[in-house]
């Protein structure tokens, strides 16, 4: 239900922690959003051997930082070499493609059913699961490697459906050209998610966490050979050369490649010998399907909805508007704060929230569920602010480099504008899905997108159609925020029947609260940005004085409101760093 945009096969590249049901919510990014955790996929104690829990979680959370890091640089210098215009789009567009046929293939199966699966049969079978990790692998690359072969000799046609309606031109011929380098990405993703889910059955999380920085590394590396070779320069797709197009799109595939070799190591490490194994009936199919069904129907819903996005924001590419790259910078942010905040709140609650459903004490789970709106709500609320007020210069002192120009950070401040309105919804309206995970319950978030995604394509298209191309970045995130709402609220309406009430008139005291703490702070940010020295197009100084104080400021200034309302969620927060400080 989450919308927006499907990571592409590297959008987990970046090594996050983002949990996600299904639908992703980025696509080169670094987020990787989808682990809706039917049963808990951690290792029994006795299998993580000495590591304990804390050692894990601190391994992942430095590995997450680093990677969310080099992911975002990554984006960085893809933009600075590629620019913003036609080529940067039909890079997007064509990295996309083997994202979509992944997703749709393994994605969202993975983690709500065959991580759960490879857990149960880790505890009951006698060889440790290990004969049904070698079926299970054995199948995946063989399928992995035909969806791979049959998705590079359909190029054309997957660019087509992608691509705005077109086959033919020099820009379809420039993502063609570059998704036959890239869709390979295919096998070596799905290879990487299996061998970490593995990995991860098995108490080892050092590996799986570390090995996407080096795909970011690679792909770095890459764009900084293509500036050295050819340049930061806006170039149009027909002058593209056979060596740019060899050196961009095959570095891309392989970082890809690279990150699944890195994982091959630490199999052996753990005890897993790789034996090709035939014998797929013993696998129980039958019984995998029945699980994965209604995850495939979410997918294959959103997929629906990914393919207009993408060809409206093709359209508006080809007039020189904000198209896909763009686009996925602006929403790489979102999921950048998404990750950091939301994310932790929902990994913490979703052990809580599982374990109350498994023993019926369904009025915790609602009682979790409403702390964890309001939380969520509370302390994303004034980076919304920041986003919305501080979008132009944080739109030229990140993205402004090389073939990036000037007038591609205007438009990317128009598009994070409009996305700092999601920002909120889009959080709640995951929590809430989860929480339908943690009872467990895979069907009724996929019968929830069905409308959800159906009222996201027509305000999308409504918004496209009725106002210029350059407000068409904007408009779709316009269309995401209002379909992330809907999501929320016919969750809630949905869950009151199995966990009773969740404290509607508390979360919307709350909520009103925040609001109010929010247009305060937003007030005061855009009055001291006004006085700061930088007009539409500040110097990258400028643009950094800008980010800074006013960033100070919007934090300040809601931190003294949230306090002067009493918002409990922030006044605990605050009274615990008191607390810690003071010793």
């Amino acid at each position: 239900m989450s919308g927006g945009l499907y990571r592409s096969a590297n959008a987990a590249n970046d090594g996050g922690a983002d949990v996600r049901p299904g639908d992703g919510a980025t696509f080169i990014s670094a987020e990787p959003l989808n682990q809706p955790a039917m049963e808990s996929t951690a290792p029994p104690q006795e299998q993580v051997g000495e590591a304990s829990a804390a050692t894990n979680s601190a391994v992942m959370a430095v590995g997450s930082l680093v990677s969310r890091g080099t992911g975002f640089l990554r984006n960085l210098v893809i933009a600075a070499a590629l620019g913003g215009a036609l080529v940067g789009d039909a890079y997007t567009t064509a990295q996309i493609l083997p994202g979509m046929v992944y997703e749709f293939l393994l994605g969202g199966v993975l983690t709500s059913v065959l991580i759960p699966v490879l857990v149960r049969r880790r505890k009951v079978d006698t060889d440790g699961g290990q004969a049904y990790a070698q079926r299970l692998l054995t199948l995946a690359v063989l399928a992995l490697g035909v969806a791979a072969l049959l998705a590079v000799v359909g190029a054309s046609t997957l660019t087509w459906l992608y691509g705005s309606g077109e086959s033919t031109g020099e820009y379809s011929k420039l993502v063609t050209g570059l998704a036959r380098l890239m869709l390979p990405m295919i096998f070596f993703s799905g290879l990487s998610a299996l061998i970490s889910a593995v990995l991860n059955t098995r108490g080892h999380f050092a590996a799986p966490m570390w090995a996407p920085i080096l795909n970011n590394l690679v792909v770095i590396g890459t764009a900084g050979l293509y500036i050295a070779i050819f340049g930061a320069e806006i170039v149009k797709p027909g002058e593209m050369t056979t060596g740019r197009i060899l050196l961009i799109g095959g570095g891309t595939l392989l970082g890809v490649a690279i990150q699944a070799m890195g994982l091959l190591p630490a199999l052996r490490k753990v005890g897993f010998r790789w034996k090709l194994r035939f014998d797929f009936r013993a696998l129980g199919l039958r019984e995998l399907g029945r699980l994965g069904a209604w995850m495939i129907c979410y997918v294959a819903v959103s997929q629906v909805g990914l393919i207009v996005l993408f060809n409206l924001l093709n359209r508006a590419g080809k007039e020189n508007a904000a198209g896909p790259l763009i686009y996925n910078n602006v929403f790489l942010l979102l999921m950048t704060a998404h990750g950091i905040i939301a994310v932790s709140i929902i990994t913490a609650l979703m052990p809580r929230m599982s374990a109350a459903a498994a023993d019926g004490r369904y009025a915790d789970v609602a009682a979790d569920l409403s702390r964890g709106t309001r939380t969520v709500t509370a302390v994303l609320a004034p980076i919304a602010v920041c986003y919305a007020v501080l979008a132009t210069p944080i739109a030229f002192t990140l993205f402004r480099f090389g073939a990036f120009n000037e007038d591609n950070a205007t438009a990317t401040s128009v598009v994070l504008l409009a996305a700092a309105l999601a920002l909120v919804p889009f959080a709640v309206s995951q929590l809430f899905t989860f929480a339908f995970y943690a009872l467990p319950d895979t069907r009724t978030p996929a019968l929830i997108n069905i409308p959800v995604v159906a009222l996201r394509i027509g305000v999308q298209i409504v918004l496209f159609v009725a106002f210029s191309a350059s407000f068409a970045g904007a408009g779709m995130m316009i269309g995401n925020a209002v379909s992330y709402l809907a999501a929320a609220i016919a969750s809630a309406w949905l869950l009151r029947p199995r966990v009773g009430r969740i404290g509607l008139g508390e979360i919307m005291r709350t909520g009103g609260r925040v609001l109010v703490a929010a247009l305060g702070a937003a007030l005061v940010g855009l009055i001291v940005v006004k006085l700061l020295p930088g007009d539409a197009t500040p110097s990258r100084l400028q643009a950094i004085v800008q980010l800074v104080i006013g960033g100070a400021v919007i934090g300040g200034t809601y931190l003294g409101l949230a306090m002067l309302l009493k918002i409990g969620e922030i006044t605990e927060v605050v009274g615990m760093v008191r607390r810690r400080l003071g010793r």
